[in-house]
């Protein structure tokens, strides 16, 4: 029960992020269940799993309020998919302990980059439209490889190339739910071939996806209530700094110096 009550302040915490910045829910969760000791295969099931709950509620509440640039979603999506396979394919095709150091090392590079972007000044300039697919691509890869990374990936870039807020976030959280779906189908076909070595430990993470679940599916309606009250450079150090702390621990473990 502590168990369950620790990851759904997790998941709640993590989304009520994610709503707010359009990023961050899957890198929170992911360095924080590998902070537990759960494998990185593991680890992005787990989350990708909670994510089709609270990518659901998010989107459709994006599509609600019309935040939705449907042409930019066309174009992302199908790229995002393609990366987000190919992704999850390559993270259940090693043994967790080979994998760990380079997804510890990838959430402390996202972390470390989000707390770069707290500091620095968003250019406005049109978003070239040879940049949507290499985006949707690595976004939906990093994604489903590192536990976390499509809304890190797309958002910023998409902002970062000029894009218009309120659409990005719209168009990055509803597409996120198509991208969630087909990583989940992915580890489960891995699981059911016997592609997945180490699947047989997958039941030892329900407790955590089922708190990172409620958690979440809690958050997703008023993540703009919990966290209105607070800049968006502030979120973004306090998420970056929290993200290389943890991952930092991950590899004094990994070396043994704790």
């Amino acid at each position: 029960m502590q168990d369950f009550i620790l990851f759904a302040v997790v998941g709640f915490v993590a989304q009520a992020v994610d709503g707010a910045l359009g990023m961050a829910y899957g890198v929170i969760c992911s360095t924080t269940l590998l902070g537990f000791g759960v494998s990185p295969a593991h680890a992005s099931a787990s989350v990708h799993a909670a994510e089709l709950f609270t990518t659901a509620a998010s989107g459709s509440a994006h599509i609600y309020h019309r935040n939705i640039d449907w042409k930019l979603f066309w174009r992302l999506m199908p790229f995002g998919v393609l990366g987000g396979v190919l992704g999850a394919f390559v993270l259940t095709s090693f043994e967790g302990d080979i994998v760990k150091p380079y997804v510890t090392t990838y959430l402390a590079l996202v972390g470390a980059w989000l707390l770069f972007r707290s500091f620095r000044r968003i250019p406005s300039k049109p978003v070239p439209a040879g940049a949507v697919a290499p985006l949707g691509l690595g976004g939906g890869f990093l994604d489903a490889a590192g536990g976390g990374g499509w809304g890190p990936m797309v958002t910023t870039g998409l902002l970062g190339f000029g894009g218009t807020p309120r659409y990005v976030l719209g168009t990055v959280n509803a597409s996120e739910f198509l991208i969630t779906f087909s990583v989940s189908l992915t580890f489960l076909f891995a699981l059911l071939t016997g592609h997945w070595k180490e699947a047989g430990k997958l039941a030892e993470d329900l407790v955590p996806v089922a708190g990172l679940i409620l958690g979440g599916v809690i958050a997703a309606p008023i993540a703009g209530l919990v966290v209105k009250s607070i800049a968006e450079k502030t979120l973004l150090r306090l998420v970056g700094a929290l993200i290389i702390l943890l991952a930092g621990w991950q590899t004094a473990e990994l070396f043994e110096l704790v």
